[in-house]
């Protein structure tokens, strides 16, 4: 629900403590012990424990793939008593400031690029990064296709490894290729591309967001196919005019059946692969709802897992692939058994992340700025803390802004801190000593919800942050240990 933020002052010293529901606890008046940190999905970096109270942390950057998965980070402890969702009914006016943040607008600080492997170019302005997983596959495929050549071209010898090697990296271009035209695509749609990685069993895409439309979803999956389509058949016009049997013949063979593959396997109407989003879309255009295509397309998915893997040993074994059970033995066994394991595996993995990222941001949009934020009082720098947890308790208010004379904002209070210090301490200490500087990115505006929440949170990891109005007015102080309980409670429910 979104709870708008009221107009009134926090009370004065003297002033008699609001009526609290149970949830509206005092900040923290004990020194109790943190509780204990659980596993949770993406969110940005909650509360620390009270034995490293003077920075936080960053948690990673979260990603949001292609064929997205659940992002992963460790939750840090928590001071216990704290509510799963902030009141954020009272705001503390302050002056009206050039640093408000208007709706959605990002910090000027961006999270650090990603990485996966060694990177290799930006075409479109966009990371591309070989897997070291690709390494292996390309050996792989150097040595059988090699084994290959020795039958058909037994006169090039050991340089049969060489010319393997080539079509090794040929193939692996192709495969960019068909990344690239999902890469544009999405860019003319206007959707962040993370990053391109190739790895083991070909490429990925990491677009950041989802098409708005099942039309763009449907373009934006099909474009892939249809470029290793055009790459196949322009492989079969250059090989017309080459002399079969020679170097050339056989590599570009060779490149035109192992496009035709990719085309013809990604076009298999079960997520992640490309032809389980066209799916998607269409079930999505049917029913008006993108839940339902996900759902539907991810349990086709995992049929198609399994049908890969009593399948494929099955259709080599009968010969489908050019051999018969005559020529096979128990090794060319095991391995077409291991093949489809592990393809079944990655398509069944896939499946279900699909359908857990389809799951996160039915939810997301229940994360809003404006509830999850905590009341707030101001103080100035040297005002001890005893004084200002009394009049933040007399307040209702669970968190502190440290002010300067003006009443400008300069930094936040933090909760581990406040833990860390006995309650016979806390009339010598002062205020500052516990207090994070405020940065731009810590500034987030009261409007902002779901992922573009997420994304500011991302963007510059703390453990709590000043929520303005888009005036600059002070609104509160969100605590990303609330967003976390937010998120966890969100994703419980069912969709």
């Amino acid at each position: 629900m979104d709870v708008s933020g009221g107009s009134g002052q926090p009370r004065s010293d003297n002033a008699e403590p609001t009526q609290r529901t149970p949830d509206e606890q005092p900040v923290a008046q004990e020194s109790p012990e943190p509780q204990e940190p659980s596993e949770t999905p993406e969110r940005p970096e909650a509360s620390e424990s009270p034995e490293q109270p003077e920075t936080p942390q960053p948690a990673p950057a979260p990603r949001t793939d292609a064929t997205p998965g659940p992002p992963e980070a460790e939750p840090p402890a928590t001071a216990p008593g704290a509510p799963v969702e902030g009141d954020g009914r009272d705001h503390v006016p302050g002056p009206a400031q050039s640093t408000g943040i208007a709706k959605g607008q990002p910090p000027q600080q961006r999270p650090k690029e990603p990485g996966g492997g060694l990177l290799m170019g930006r075409p479109f302005g966009v990371p591309v990064y070989v897997a070291p997983s690709w390494f292996v596959v390309a050996a792989l495929i150097t040595w059988v296709f090699g084994g290959q050549l020795d039958r058909v071209l037994p006169e090039l010898g050991a340089a049969r490894y060489l010319v393997s090697l080539f079509f090794a990296i040929a193939f692996y271009a192709s495969v960019l290729v068909h990344e690239l035209a999902h890469t544009v695509a999405a860019i003319r749609f206007k959707l962040p591309v993370r990053r391109i990685q190739l790895q083991f069993f070909g490429g990925v895409s990491e677009i950041e967001k989802e098409a708005e439309t099942p039309g763009r979803e449907f373009v934006l999956a099909f474009v892939g196919p249809l470029l290793s389509l055009v790459l196949s058949g322009l492989f079969y016009l250059a090989m017309l005019p080459v002399e079969p049997g020679t170097v050339a013949g056989v590599l570009l063979a060779g490149l035109m059946v192992s496009n035709l593959i990719v085309a013809a396997f990604n076009l298999l109407p079960g997520l992640p692969l490309d032809g389980g989003r066209m799916l998607r879309a269409v079930v999505w255009k049917i029913t008006g709802r993108p839940m339902s295509g996900t759902v539907a397309a991810a349990w086709v998915g995992r049929a198609l897992a399994v049908s890969v893997l009593i399948g494929l040993p099955l259709l080599n074994h009968w010969g489908a692939f050019g051999g018969g059970a005559e020529d096979s033995n128990g090794m060319d066994a095991v391995t077409d058994a291991l093949l489809a394991a592990i393809l079944a595996a990655i398509i069944w993995t896939g499946a279900g992340n699909s359908l857990r990222m389809a799951r996160l941001r039915e939810h997301l949009p229940e994360l809003r700025a404006r509830t999850l934020t905590r009341r707030a009082v101001p103080v100035e720098t040297d005002t001890p803390l005893s004084e200002a947890l009394r009049r933040a308790n007399a307040a209702g208010a669970r968190a502190l802004v440290v002010v300067d004379a003006d009443g400008n904002p300069l930094s936040l209070v933090r909760e581990a801190a406040i833990v860390g210090v006995p309650e016979h301490r806390r009339p010598w200490v002062a205020v500052s000593g516990l207090a994070q500087d405020l940065t731009d990115g810590m500034r987030v505006s009261a409007e902002l919800a779901g992922e573009d929440l997420l994304d500011v949170l991302r963007a510059t990891p703390a453990t709590e942050y000043l929520v303005v109005e888009e005036t600059g007015e002070i609104y509160g102080v969100l605590s990303a240990a609330d967003v976390e309980r937010a998120f966890v409670r969100a994703m419980a429910r069912p969709s």
